[in-house]
């Protein structure tokens, strides 16, 4: 966590350069705020991608499930242009999502 947190706060590496113990707080709350933003962000892909996988028919081993890490970060764009478009609804969250992985035992 601390790497990926490191990671969303670039620019100035690292360094808080406010004085203030308020402002202070308020820059590692809002590198928090954006790092919980894009850990529920790679969960929900993720959610998703394991879905469509097992709905094609393919078996995910709980081994494999347990190695995956929401810290990823090599597809998100932290330089690039962003188009914010207010009107776009997001996709509901599958939070009916239940786990239908295969365990070593079951082979």
């Amino acid at each position: 966590m601390n790497q990926f947190l490191k990671w969303v706060f670039f620019g100035g590496e690292g360094v808080i350069t406010e004085n203030s113990r308020d402002e202070q707080r308020k820059v590692i709350q809002y590198n928090h705020l954006v790092a919980n933003c894009l850990i529920f962000h790679n969960v929900c892909s993720l959610t998703q991608v394991i879905g469509q996988l097992q709905d094609e028919g393919d078996d995910i081993p709980e081994a494999a499930l347990a190695r995956v890490s929401p810290y990823l970060t090599e597809h998100i764009n932290r330089f690039g242009d962003y188009v914010l478009n207010m009107n776009r609804k997001p996709p509901r969250p599958a939070y009916e999502f239940s786990l239908r992985a295969r365990s070593a035992a079951e082979g």
